[in-house]
């Protein structure tokens, strides 16, 4: 239907752009003229229509695999094989983005406490070494930072918080929490990068 609605139009207006516009490659017009199709293209043409209405749904972010695993969820019998031949033959690519987010600052003129631990991470019992750290999860709304403190010793997450601004207060949180819930003996060594 959408080769005969071309066929029809292709005298007012460029081939290439009826194509795009019907998400068809004009190879795949041109073997339409040539006659009916196999019942192997007409699957084919298929899978590329949905395919390719996956791939703009995911930001071009789905590669053979994941494409596979939608497609078979879609109710499709078909292989990581044939599925990785049409999006190549089609020009249908991953787009990586690779997001980074600096979490330490190690340029400043602050204090910057000693290692006390100097690399020695074990302990004989709970709340004698406790450790800190930064993350960051990449969200619809922006960027959520994620601060943990763990005890060396179970190596269980004692105390978090997060917030959507980088800033000293959200390992404060973090810490004020794992001291509520611990209430450590004095002598606890609590270690945190640098940049924190």
């Amino acid at each position: 239907m959408r080769f005969k609605f071309i066929d029809a139009k292709k005298a007012d207006h460029p081939l290439h752009l009826l194509c795009k516009a019907f998400n068809v490659s004009p190879s795949g017009y041109y073997d339409w003229r040539k006659g009916p199709m196999s019942q192997r293209q007409r699957e084919d043409l298929a899978l590329l229509t949905n395919i390719r209405t996956i791939h703009n749904e995911t930001y071009q972010s789905y590669g053979r695999e994941r494409m596979t695993d939608e497609l078979r969820e879609l109710g499709y019998t078909v292989s990581q094989k044939r599925v990785a031949r049409l999006m190549k033959g089609n020009d249908i690519k991953v787009i990586r983005t690779h997001a980074f987010k600096k979490t330490t600052d190690s340029d400043h003129n602050f204090n910057v406490a000693p290692n006390l631990l100097d690399g020695d991470f074990t302990t004989t019992g709970p709340n004698q070494k406790w450790a800190g750290d930064i993350s960051y999860i990449k969200t619809a709304e922006g960027w959520l930072y994620l601060a943990v403190v763990i005890d060396l010793y179970s190596r269980r997450v004692i105390g978090w918080a997060t917030s959507k601004r980088l800033k000293r207060k959200l390992v404060m949180d973090a810490l004020q929490r794992a001291i509520a819930l611990r209430q450590p003996p004095e002598g606890v060594i609590f270690h945190s990068d640098r940049g924190s």
